[in-house]
């Protein structure tokens, strides 16, 4: 799979859609990923392109789910380790993947174990996540739609990378 021309034609396509100026309203289109065994989806507007995994420059003293940074054509770009945030295995392999996001102004990279494909979904098939008492923190959802057979986990990217446990971004930022 060549990611940065699934990448380029996820831009072209999205350009198209804005360009045809339709008057009905449309679902929201989401970029699929997948850590360990579930899939989860991000708004596709937060994803600035995806790259093949590269190994980051490590930080000193930064946590587990940190990798490091990378140069993105002179912008120093952190890179989170979705997988590892979550608990999920972090084996690198061929297919492994960093969705590198635009999230209130910066620039981060996301470590993911692959990318499936953008779904536009309609309103009606995002159901609100449940609520799981202080067991799961769901603040982070979005919601979850079945797409055919499969279960998507929408994610708040936002949320999650302004998190205080994440502290990639400032809140406020």
């Amino acid at each position: 799979m060549d990611m940065i021309n699934d990448a380029t034609q996820v831009a072209r396509h999205e350009a198209q859609r804005q360009g045809a100026g339709s008057k009905a309203q449309p679902g929201r289109e989401y970029l699929s990923f997948r850590l360990g065994a579930e899939e989860y989806g991000i708004d596709i507007l937060k994803v600035q392109e995806i790259r093949s995994y590269e190994p980051p420059t490590r930080i000193a003293n930064a946590p587990a789910f940190l990798k490091g940074v990378i140069n993105l054509r002179g912008v120093i770009v952190p890179v989170v380790d979705l997988r590892v945030k979550f608990g999920c295995d972090a084996e690198i392999n061929a297919i492994t993947a960093v969705i590198v996001l635009g999230v209130k102004g910066r620039v981060i990279g996301a470590v993911v174990d692959s990318v499936s494909d953008v779904l536009e979904l309609p309103h009606e098939a995002v159901k609100p996540a449940p609520s799981m008492g202080s067991v799961v923190d769901t603040s982070h959802l979005i919601g979850i739609a079945t797409v055919a057979e499969r279960m998507l986990i929408l994610m708040d990217i936002e949320s999650l990378m302004s998190s205080a446990d994440l502290g990639v971004i400032d809140a406020a930022g």
